[in-house]
């Protein structure tokens, strides 16, 4: 009887011992699951982190590529007013030198009226003027020429004696505008003819003609405005007048066509 006695108390010993050991395992092994909870969790704030950091970094990119796009938007806009503003430039820098071309005009026009004040002065005075004997140079008779041509707006007439008197008109100077027909003596079997002619056929306000009589030099201006210069027997003795009145010039206008007219085309 006793000796069942210590068999149970010892089976019953032996199964607290059982149990306190399976305790142990349990709470090893909660305590276990804890430690891999805790990782679990730090692991997910570490993700968590992550994501905050990818959120914030997107959120700048997009703010970027926003600050970006309105930059190259500023920058088209940039480039379109530049652009603008260079061609405001452009269009002030040809008023300028319009501007600059009236008043050269202007004053061109000054000297001339105070030349024709002059000339008038002298002209009430000395009466009828023999120009049998009056000088008159070529030198002069061109000055005059360029001085007409500069003031011309729509056309003109010209006749000289030969095409490299036209060297002296400065004809490239003239506005693209003015519609020129010439008269004048070219010989193709002279170089410089030749390259004169190449060049005064390049320019589309050109219109030039033969004209073999060597005998005067004319320009008419717009119809407003004659010089009219006829070679005399003596150097330096050319017949020469200028004139704005209508009716002279309505009277004279046939000796300027006359000479276009009997000149022949190239």
């Amino acid at each position: 009887m006793e000796e069942n006695k210590d068999r149970i108390v010892k089976t019953l010993k032996d199964s607290i011992k059982l149990k306190d050991e399976q305790i142990i395992t349990l709470k090893e092994s909660l305590d276990l699951k804890n430690e891999q909870l805790k990782t679990l969790e730090s692991s997910l704030d570490l993700k968590n982190e992550k994501v905050e950091t990818l959120e914030e970094s997107i959120k700048i990119k997009e703010e970027q590529i926003k600050e970006i796009k309105k930059s190259s938007v500023n920058k088209e806009l940039l480039d379109e007013r530049n652009k603008i503003i260079e061609e405001l430039e452009e269009k002030v820098k040809i008023l300028n030198e319009e501007l600059e071309k009236s008043d050269e005009d202007f004053e061109k026009l000054e000297a001339e009226i105070e030349k024709i004040r002059e000339s008038t002065t002298q002209s009430s005075s000395m009466g009828i003027i023999d120009h049998t004997k009056v000088e008159i140079t070529k030198d002069q008779i061109i000055e005059k020429m360029r001085d007409v041509l500069g003031k011309a707006l729509h056309s003109v007439m010209i006749a000289v004696p030969s095409i490299v008197d036209l060297q002296d008109l400065y004809l490239y100077e003239i506005r693209s505008s003015v519609i020129m027909k010439i008269s004048c003596l070219i010989n193709p079997g002279i170089e410089l003819h030749s390259e004169l002619l190449e060049e005064l056929e390049s320019l589309d306000n050109i219109s030039i003609r033969l004209y073999e009589g060597e005998d005067r030099y004319v320009i008419l201006r717009d119809g407003e405005e004659l010089l009219f210069a006829v070679i005399g027997s003596d150097d330096n003795n050319f017949l020469t007048f200028q004139t704005r009145d209508p009716n002279h010039i309505k009277l004279f206008q046939s000796a300027v066509m006359e000479t276009w007219l009997r000149s022949k085309k190239i």
